[in-house]
């Protein structure tokens, strides 16, 4: 088994916080080197210093998306934070109802990892709307850096124990069964949703048309706080006045910082 440095640990920590903003820190030194030993022996390198000089120089960008796909952790379920997505029916919905005036609902799901968020979204959109949905343009844009995982989302294929949390009128109306062991989501529902390789550090998003919603959950936690207040930033001026973002439990914004206003606990608005 290869050994990391703490010098070559801090090479590849310095390149990944850069290009992607995740912020790992020395604890996560033998997870990186855990997740990364089949890397580096597959392509026979014997040490560190010689893999990151790899992903340096490699033009294809491959080099750099195995490593994503390696160190994200991308853990996910449907309806997970529950309360959130029951605030998106009860509120959000409504609100879009009576204020879209072409009848346009634009969400991103900013870090959607295996695709169970916005099909969570899509299917409460759907069960919203009812028989008035086929009026309105509801597609949803769900973002990862990982190919590793919206390969997963774009089958939209889960298994038994994946979709145990969903009410059991939403098992019978937007999924089938293939086996004992698997449910595939229609595709009416899977083609709510538009699947894009996105990376959040990206100095410019390139949305012509600002969201009423942003879901951007658990994403932030491996942020460093200059690094999350540049991206919040991001999200409020890709946003429309009165629209909602959606933050993890597990993260919170400086109301003295940010120009969202507090809503409740990991909602915010910008008014």
């Amino acid at each position: 088994m290869l050994t990391i440095t703490d010098k070559e640990f801090k090479q590849l920590a310095a390149y990944i916080k850069e290009n992607y903003g995740i912020n790992l820190r020395e604890e996560k030194k033998a997870l990186v080197s855990g997740r990364l030993q089949n890397v580096l022996t597959n392509n026979n390198f014997s040490n560190y210093s010689d893999y990151v000089k790899y992903i340096l120089e490699d033009k294809t960008g491959t080099a750099a998306a195995t490593l994503v796909n390696k160190i994200t952790t991308n853990l996910t379920f449907f309806m997970r934070e529950a309360d959130h997505f029951s605030y998106f029916k009860a509120k959000v919905l409504p609100y879009i109802k009576t204020t879209g005036k072409d009848k346009d609902i634009r969400i991103w799901s900013a870090g959607c990892s295996s695709g169970e968020e916005p099909y969570t979204l899509a299917m409460l959109i759907d069960e919203f709307f009812g028989k008035e949905k086929a009026l309105w343009d509801s597609k949803i844009l769900a973002t990862d850096i990982s190919d590793k995982v919206l390969d997963i989302a774009k089958k939209g294929i889960y298994s038994n124990e994946g979709i145990e949390r969903l009410p059991s009128s939403w098992k019978f109306n937007y999924f089938y069964k293939i086996d004992n062991e698997r449910f595939a989501l229609l595709d009416r529902i899977k083609k709510e949703v538009i699947f894009r390789k996105f990376n959040l550090m990206d100095e410019i998003f390139p949305f012509k048309r600002k969201f009423q919603v942003i879901f951007c959950r658990n994403v932030m936690i491996y942020f460093d706080e200059q690094t999350k207040r540049r991206l919040v930033d991001k999200f409020y001026d890709s946003m429309e006045y009165g629209g909602f973002l959606f933050i993890g439990h597990s993260e919170s914004l400086n109301r003295q910082e940010t120009r969202f206003k507090y809503v409740m606990p990991a909602i915010y608005r910008k008014e």
